[in-house]
């Protein structure tokens, strides 16, 4: 948003001792003059009474008050009527009356892993350590790309590959040094807020819900929640998300530089480095006129070595993009200049999960994800929750 510029009058200036003596409570005096040479007796140039004597500053005046709009009162009554609906919905409650939870075993092989993932069309999946029967964590695409990762640093170790099981990750994430397995979760009975602001803490775009089991008391993993799924149901159940008419120029909302970007012959193992370095799940894909032609989501790789076959990791990025599976969603696009509230309409509407900013010619101008709506909503104007709506 660009900085409003600030006009300052010209002042005249006052003695620092103005206020005290004979001059009365409040009275002034002008400063004094400077000396003129002889001849010059008298004559003091306009230019003196405005000139600050060395040695004294002058504090700027505290600048005015920015007026509220009624769009400016919408927007925090909209983020209002969220977060209040949050603090009183539990994550039991965006659960679907029937879902289906795939929980593995850390002794499972990742290569078994890979393919249960692949039959189901499911990303991630809980863990659970059977010697313990404890919750051992989140597996997601980034595990999958971490031993990617230790492939191309290892590639002596490519013939034990297979033989890696989802208990040996952790030895992974320590040699090549990265954010270990997400073992945030949260008791499906808790504030849906409380939720939300432990996946911003932990930058998870998912967390499991972790139950207390009433005979045996030990940890049973309920289900996962994601960033979609919440944000859908605000959308879906929040009314006040339609007051949310400030467009995305006006907020501070999204990456609008240093962006990561690709080309279509880029080799896909670049791009999991751009993923790995920058700890981002996507990554535009421009031709040579800057225009967004796809996006090479951190998904994507799971379709490349399934049946650990990893050699296809050699592909370009176009010949990757070829073997997505047919009901993948697309790419959306919005404009800086469109609401949040039909950004949430589209959430409501569609299964997206990032929104590329584009221009009137489609060339890249920024990327929105759902991690920043989710931090958005919570995190501003939060101390402004105690005014009246």
């Amino acid at each position: 948003m660009a900085d409003e510029a600030e006009e300052e009058s010209n002042k005249l200036v006052t003695t620092a001792g103005a206020g005290e003596g004979g001059g009365g409570e409040g009275s002034q005096k002008m400063a004094s003059p400077p000396v003129e040479p002889a001849g010059h007796e008298g004559f003091v140039q306009p230019s003196s009474y405005l000139r600050r004597p060395r040695g004294q500053s002058r504090a700027m005046p505290p600048p005015p008050p920015r007026l509220e709009t009624a769009v400016d009162r919408d927007q925090r009554r909209g983020l209002q009527s969220i977060r209040a609906f949050l603090k009183v919905r539990t994550s039991y409650d965006v659960l679907p009356l029937s879902f289906r939870l795939i929980v593995f075993d850390t002794s499972l092989l990742v290569k078994k892993s890979l393919a249960i993932l692949n039959q189901n069309g499911i990303v991630s999946a809980p863990l659970w350590d059977s010697r313990t029967s404890t919750f051992a964590g989140l597996l997601t695409t980034s595990d999958y790309i971490n031993v990617i990762q230790y492939y191309c640093l290892h590639p002596e170790e490519m013939s034990r590959i297979d033989q890696f099981r989802l208990n040996s990750l952790r030895a992974i994430e320590k040699d090549i040094n990265v954010t270990p397995i997400e073992t945030v979760s949260i008791h499906p009975l808790r504030p849906l807020y409380e939720a939300c602001r432990r996946m911003l803490e932990s930058r998870a775009r998912r967390i499991p819900l972790v139950d207390i089991d009433d005979e045996t008391r030990r940890a049973m993993v309920v289900s996962v929640v994601t960033q979609y799924r919440i944000l859908k149901f605000v959308a879906v159940n929040v009314v006040e998300t339609q007051l949310l008419r400030k467009p995305l120029r006006h907020l501070n909302l999204g990456t609008y530089k240093n962006l990561e970007t690709a080309k279509m012959e880029t080799p896909v193992l670049e791009v999991i480095q751009q993923l790995v370095h920058q700890n981002i799940s996507s990554v535009p894909i421009l031709n040579s006129d800057g225009v967004v032609v796809n996006v090479f989501e951190a998904v994507d790789v799971i379709a490349l070595i399934k049946g650990s076959v990893y050699e296809e990791l050699n592909l370009s990025v176009g010949e990757a993009l070829q073997k997505r599976s047919d009901d993948f969603p697309g790419i959306y696009t919005c404009s800086i200049d469109d609401r949040l509230d039909t950004i949430f309409d589209t959430i409501r509407k569609s299964r997206v999960h990032r929104f590329v900013v584009i221009d009137e010619g489609n060339r890249l101008v920024g990327m929105l994800t759902l991690s920043d709506i989710l931090e958005y909503v919570l995190l501003e104007g939060e101390g402004d929750d105690h005014k009246q709506t």
